[in-house]
């Protein structure tokens, strides 16, 4: 969905600010503009990062959902499970439902507990506050009831008119439905302003995506409370337009029915399902089994066909069938070439006409279609990121292919580089000058891997020479983590080449290196975890600040690996103050909580929530601006003695070897005469202990989830 007009208008309103405050002037006024844009976000623009602004309304104390058949009780645990003084009204006009809705949300208490993820007191406020009645009048102190019940039309009017009559005029209303407009739902509310669609998907306490629909009836505000309350409760808001299915449905919808079409041409559901997992986890027929979904396929379908065209009526067979023959995930069937070929293509044909649609109509955006077909749908991979891994003539007789077979299905408007071309990774917002770049992974909590180091340097030199930008800010999404490292997708294939590995350290650290030679002010807002890779990228930058709860840590060690790209050189020329607390963290991977980072001066300012965090970012910005910034300094440091460790004490025994490895690294660093050279050092002791035995271990027993054994690799 375009969200030009509103970004144009706040950066209107960040430039006429500037003008008055000028660069290195009018500190006091610039920190009451940051103050009204934080505080008051409905005065600011639609931010692309949720968390940027502070909500617009408190939080709610009290949450109603109606229907409590399965993904009732699931948002209810989810809410329950993140807000632990939250009150719970269940409603629903069976009573049996309710009973079993409330013994869903105890059993998952119970695994919480048994698999160590809920504390007692955890497990204790989930079930406390939790109300089941079949009375609506229970509702009437809701802050926000969501209604899940059957997706029927005239059933939710109703629904809907009932609240209307216990709700007070505030109280936000909102429908999980997965295919029904908000405006046929909501446009005969006497209050629609405060509803819309808030679409969950299963496992809703687990699956952290959720569409929230823009609509034309519903104030703005309330679209903006919706993105920060799921953001700061570790959801994903993906904003849609008012269409038909929205936008992930679509996908998932079609990707089904056309399944099923295919077996009219004598294949096998077994067999689609097979082929279909090279693109998703799991295959369409086993989905539909386990969600008992094609009465959903043929509802949605038929909706879309009704408004839409002939072209998705949903496939006959749909209706004859109740469960289809088929494996489970991993378990394939033998498809031959040919049926292989004319499944892949039949499958990438629909997800890439979908997608195409989907953006030329604008009911999202790439990067929101692409991250929700990961984290909703299953998808290995986004539908636009494989258009632009198999390249525009591949793509377009694929799209050929399926026009022929499929008769008056969307095709693309544009060209393939108007779809393939966009971030993935990294949200860019303007805040008074200062350009807030906020890494968005949530799949792997904001992990670095190359497409996210590509994304923050291409926005960095892209603005960098502007001469209204007074710097950056670097964040992570969601409060829980800056950035959880480097992916180490890539880790296994280095083993044993140190030449390699080497390089791979080297290559890792550009947007590093671009950071220690930048004239205008980097700073980190760290919002959660910063660990290995993350905790590098943050010494980085010109300074840190962080929310009281953010930690940080190396433990690269626990891989059987060193920290290659600056932990082993640049907090000992930074932080020397702090030299034997990064001796523990290098060699033993010891935790750094916030407030301790604070004491050594390795965080600058520290932040209650994360709308301060930037706020206090920003602010550092503007400081670092008018002082200036300049590179690290060459020459060696001095460094408190390396004073020995044993690695087989404490909780998991280390690697001897691969501490060796690192200690020498760290005084290798602290003598060399330059910091490019002290940099070398360290990028040679990455490849060193990646041709180790205690590596091999180490990225092996993470691959398999287990626990490394050091104690046979020395």
């Amino acid at each position: 969905m375009s969200m030009a007009g509103p970004r144009r208008q706040v950066t209107r309103a960040s430039a006429s600010g500037r003008k008055r405050l000028g660069r290195g002037h009018g500190e006091s006024a610039a920190v009451a503009i940051l103050s009204v844009v934080f505080t008051h976000p409905t005065m600011a623009t639609t931010y692309a990062n949720p968390l940027l602004a502070g909500p617009s309304r408190p939080m709610p104390k009290s949450i109603g959902i109606i229907g409590a058949g399965t993904i009732g009780p699931d948002i209810g645990y989810y809410l329950k499970s993140e807000l632990s003084d939250l009150k719970l009204v269940l409603v629903d006009r069976v009573p049996e439902a309710l009973e079993r809705a409330r013994s869903r949300i105890e059993a998952y208490v119970k695994k919480g507990r048994a698999r160590g993820k809920l504390s007692e007191k955890q497990a204790a406020s989930v079930t406390e506050n939790l109300v089941t009645t079949l009375d609506y009048g229970e509702l009437a102190e809701c802050d926000w009831v969501i209604e899940a019940a059957t997706e029927d039309l005239p059933l939710k009017r109703r629904i809907f008119a009932q609240l209307e009559e216990v709700l007070r005029p505030e109280a936000l209303i909102t429908s999980n439905t997965s295919s029904l407009p908000a405006s046929r739902m909501f446009s005969e509310l006497a209050h629609p302003e405060r509803a819309t669609v808030t679409h969950f998907f299963a496992p809703a306490f687990k699956n952290p995506a959720v569409e929230v629909v823009q609509w034309d009836g519903t104030d703005p505000a309330v679209v903006e409370f919706l993105r920060w309350f799921f953001c700061a409760t570790g959801k994903v808001p993906l904003v849609t337009k008012d269409a038909v299915c929205f936008m992930l449905d679509r996908v998932f919808d079609n990707w089904c029915n056309e399944a099923a079409y295919l077996l009219d041409d004598g294949i096998a559901a077994a067999e689609v399902d097979s082929v279909a997992t090279e693109l998703v986890h799991a295959g369409p027929f086993f989905v539909l089994n386990l969600a008992h979904g094609n009465p959903i396929i043929i509802e949605t379908n038929t909706l879309q066909m009704e408004e839409e065209g002939e072209h998705y009526r949903p496939a006959p067979i749909l209706r004859s069938v109740e469960t289809w023959r088929t494996g489970a995930p991993g378990k394939a069937v033998e498809v031959d070439s040919e049926t292989a070929s004319q499944i892949r293509d039949r499958l990438r044909g629909v997800l890439f006409s979908q997608s195409v649609d989907i953006l030329d109509r604008e009911i999202g955006s790439k990067s929101d279609l692409d991250l929700g077909c990961l984290l909703a749908l299953g998808f290995k991979k986004g539908p636009l990121s494989l258009m632009g891994e198999l390249g525009g003539p591949e793509v377009e007789r694929i799209l050929g292919r399926f026009a022929e077979d499929r008769s008056g299905m969307p095709m693309p408007a544009s060209s393939h580089d108007a779809y393939v071309r966009f971030r993935k990774h990294v949200l860019v917002d303007d805040v008074l000058g200062v350009k807030v770049l906020t890494m968005r992974r949530p799949q792997a909590m904001n992990a670095l891997d190359d497409e996210v180091t590509d994304e923050l340097l291409a926005v960095i030199r892209e603005h960098e020479a502007e001469p209204d930008v007074l710097g950056f800010v670097i964040t992570g999404y969601g409060p829980k983590a800056f950035c959880a490292g480097a992916d180490i997708g890539r880790f296994p294939e280095l083993l044993g080449d140190e030449a390699e590995a080497t390089e791979f350290a080297r290559s890792c650290s550009r947007l590093l290196v671009h950071l220690d030679q930048m004239k205008k002010p980097v700073v980190a807002a760290i919002n959660g975890m910063a660990l290995g890779g993350g905790f590098e990228l943050a010494m980085r930058c010109h300074s840190l600040v962080a929310t009281r709860g953010a930690w940080f840590q190396l433990p690269e060690v626990t891989l059987g690996i060193a920290p290659g790209i600056g932990a082993m050189v640049v907090p000992y020329r930074r932080w020397p103050k702090a030299n034997l607390v990064f001796h523990d963290m290098i060699r033993l991977a010891k935790k750094l909580d916030a407030r301790a980072a604070a004491e050594l001066g390795v965080v600058d300012r520290l932040a209650d929530d994360y709308s301060e965090l930037i706020r206090v970012a920003v602010e550092r910005v503007r400081e670092l601006g008018a002082a200036g910034v300049s590179a690290p300094a060459d020459g060696s440091v001095t460094i408190e003695p390396l004073a020995p460790v044993d690695a087989a004490s404490g909780k998991r025994p280390l690697s001897a070897e691969v501490i060796g490895i690192i200690e020498a690294a760290i005084a290798e660093a602290a003598a060399a005469p330059t910091f490019s050279a002290a940099l070398e050092g360290g990028y040679r002791a990455f490849g060193r202990t990646a041709c180790t035995a205690a590596a091999r271990e180490g990225i092996g027993a993470f691959s398999e989830r287990r626990k490394p054994d050091f104690t046979k690799t020395g």
